[in-house]
């Protein structure tokens, strides 16, 4: 499922459309741009033939621009990784990919979404929180970090009925 999304950020045309296994490469390359732990593509292979595994991502200029990967349980999700392309980061495709992301959780009957976020990543907090993501807990020394103490996970949740 591919959509045509023009102008929706600065930067172009996008298409934004649900991630298949076939696409496990492509995201396995983004993430390991984005994360010091990236995940291999046939881990990105597994979850994304998991039937409970719900990924979006954009493409723009024939590359992947940002994806979302979500596990649901009943009614609620956790949202496991998100990860936009360093060179299309700033240009807001990560808010709409998340706006479009939240409303197919909530048509597919997901009440409530969770995630956890670095507390020091203050780009994606304030992505959070504009998306409307509250925090309702912490793990303290959850992220490995190099050469200096374990950061703090902060927990989000957003109630999407």
């Amino acid at each position: 499922m591919i959509e045509l999304v023009r102008r929706w950020w600065k930067g172009g045309e996008a298409r934004l459309g649900t991630a298949e296994p076939e696409d496990a490469a492509a995201l396995a390359a983004l993430h390991a741009v984005s994360f010091r732990r990236g995940w291999s593509e046939e881990e990105f292979e597994r979850l994304l033939a998991e039937r409970n595994v719900v990924a979006d991502m954009a493409e723009m200029a024939g590359e992947i621009a940002g994806f979302v990967i979500t596990r649901r349980a009943a009614e609620e999700a956790e949202i496991l990784s998100v990860a936009v392309a360093p060179a299309r980061r700033n240009r807001g495709v990560a808010g709409r990919l998340l706006a479009v992301h939240l409303g197919r959780l909530a048509a597919g009957g997901v009440e409530k979404v969770f995630l956890e976020v670095d507390k020091d990543n203050v780009p994606a907090r304030r992505l959070y929180d504009s998306a409307g993501f509250r925090e309702v807990g912490q793990r303290p020394g959850y992220y490995d970090r190099a050469g200096g103490p374990p950061a703090v996970a902060l927990v989000l949740r957003r109630d999407l009925m």
